[in-house]
């Protein structure tokens, strides 16, 4: 590239946008961050992947830029990545570049708006959450304790430093790096006659699910971070500050931290189940067991809906998130929206399948209280009354494979119902064999069955469940599927909610971890457990 002012002229609307990222929790981005990356036309990634991160907040089809090696799978340097940022906002795109905690502390922010400024590319810094700050933080240690009257932070990776200035009793020190960073940080504060007792916590992955911290003296550090094969990115806390980890200690200690949960349910179904597992500290993977697809023909639903728009129908009731869907998708294809249901009664099985009525602007007139099911629903739905009721029709949009019970019962109770196919529910293809074997094979912690259809799809595309997984089940009918395909029910929800069922699983992982601190016994997952054979029913 020669150095003219014609190569320097950016195209119009191009500018660089330099956001932290936070140390590796999405939830610790900032409204700014959130905002900048939902503009985006191109993300340039630093070293931590953040494919969740980008999927939540990127518009589609954002262009990803992995700037944390090059084509050769070496480290970029940081001339190299300034070189990525400057030629992808040349083009006229607005780039974010996101770096990993605080663009301020230990990036290339520097190298990179002087490379901005060279090209008259407009930027902006977006501050982050620093890992110095965060992961102590996530770690149990805050780290400015009565008597402690500084807080140092180093990242000594490659430098020569100075230990003596950092050996005062009185100074929290925070290293930042690698097991050799730490290693020979420890081993500089002891030649700096910093005690050997001093406390010290090193935590790596900090503030994710796969945090792991351990807690020693300065004198045990080395050699325990040997045996230890902690993995990089760590952080390390040294000083008295340390000794409160163990009062201190919220976030590894949360009753399903670190388990790995299998969610067998659909992805546009399974999103209030994952955010009510990572508020436990579990990571959940969603499989989905089943497709849900349009009818084999559209003339039934097309006929109701333009019943309900005429005065044909009295109530309408829904029996799930997907025959919401499916209604408003018809809606919009005739051009209709939430009006038409004016005049209208609207039954709704449970709070989920309201709240996808509330986000369309309808509020229902019936749910169940309690009952969260199809003869909860029933047993709260009136009868008709020639007098009190003007029609006595009944739609109700449902699965092919949806039970006769609530249909029989307004029958008996004097309705006529019309019992639309609105969408149907086609088992899902197998997933991929990794997937198959880490169940077979116990390395999940958890499955949490939401009805009995997930049970035995589950079984039927990818096998049963190892003996050592905890088996959850919304409730009883789900549970007795369960067991009739071999599977011993550990937790049952107290009431039939996704979050009675999150709730619960979260008691029992509870219990086991207060059973195993009682006994004086580490703490394992389930997963973790060996010589366990394949559970099966009593």
């Amino acid at each position: 590239m020669t150095s003219t002012t014609t190569s320097k002229k950016a195209a119009p609307g191009g500018y660089v946008a330099f956001v932290g990222a936070g140390p590796g929790d999405d939830g610790l981005l900032t409204l700014r961050a959130v905002e900048r990356l939902g503009e985006a036309d191109v993300v340039v990634v630093d070293q931590i992947p953040r494919e969740t991160m980008i999927s939540r907040y990127c518009r589609p089809g954002v262009e990803i830029v992995d700037a944390g090696f090059g084509e050769d799978g070496q480290p970029m340097t940081r001339a190299g990545r300034a070189k990525v940022v400057v030629t992808a906002a040349k083009t006229g795109a607005r780039v974010v570049r996101l770096m990993d905690g605080d663009p301020a502390t230990f990036t290339g922010l520097a190298e990179e708006i002087t490379a901005c400024r060279k090209q008259s590319l407009p930027f902006e810094v977006v501050p982050g959450v620093s890992a110095a700050s965060a992961v102590p933080a996530y770690a149990g240690v805050p780290l400015t304790p009565p008597g402690v009257s500084s807080v140092h932070v180093l990242y000594p990776h490659g430098e020569v430093v100075n230990w003596k200035l950092h050996a005062s009793t009185g100074t929290t020190l925070v290293v930042l790096g690698a097991e050799e960073d730490i290693s020979n940080a420890a081993d500089g504060l002891l030649s700096a006659g910093r005690k050997a007792t001093t406390p010290v916590v090193v935590t790596s992955h900090g503030t994710t699910t796969r945090q792991r911290s351990i807690a020693c003296a300065l004198g045990e550090l080395i050699p325990l971070l040997a045996s230890s094969k902690m993995d990089k990115p760590m952080t390390a806390v040294i000083g008295e500050a340390a000794a409160l980890r163990e009062k201190a200690s919220w976030f590894e200690t949360k009753p399903l931290f670190g388990w790995r949960v299998l969610v067998p349910r659909t992805k546009q179904q399974a999103g209030g189940i994952v955010s009510a597992l990572a508020d436990h500290g579990a990571t959940a993977q969603v499989v989905p067991t089943i497709s849900v697809e349009p009818p084999r023909t559209p003339h039934q639903m097309e006929k109701a809906v333009k019943g309900l728009v005429t005065g044909r129908y009295e109530w309408i009731g829904f029996t799930s998130v997907n025959a919401v869907r499916a209604v408003r998708e018809k809606f919009e294809e005739f051009g209709l929206d939430a009006r038409a249901f004016a005049g209208l009664k609207v039954a709704a099985v449970g709070g989920v399948t309201a709240t996808a009525l509330r986000d369309w602007g309808i509020e229902p007139d019936l749910m169940p209280a309690e009952n969260q099911s199809a003869l909860g629903l029933l047993e709260c739905w009136p009868p008709y009354d020639e007098v009190l009721d003007p029609i006595n029709r009944v739609f109700l949009p449902r699965a092919d494979i949806a039970t006769d019970t609530l249909v029989a019962g307004l029958e008996q109770n004097g309705w006529e119902v019309d019992d639309v196919t609105a969408y149907r529910t086609v088992r899902a293809a197998p997933p991929p064999a990794e997937t198959r074997e880490a169940i077979k094979s116990g390395h999940f912690d958890a499955v949490v069955f939401t009805s009995s259809s997930t049970v035995r799809n589950l079984v039927g595309i990818a096998g049963k469940p190892h003996a050592t997984t905890v088996v959850a089940c919304i409730g009883p009918q789900t549970a007795k599927t369960a067991e009739e395909h071999g599977l011993r029910v550990d937790v049952l929800a107290a009431e039939p909610s996704a979050d009675d069922l999150v709730a619960a699983l979260a008691e029992y992982g509870a219990g086991l971890r207060l059973s195993a601190d009682e006994a004086g016994e580490p703490v394992l997952r389930p997963s973790q457990r060996k010589g366990a054979t394949r559970r099966t029913a009593k």
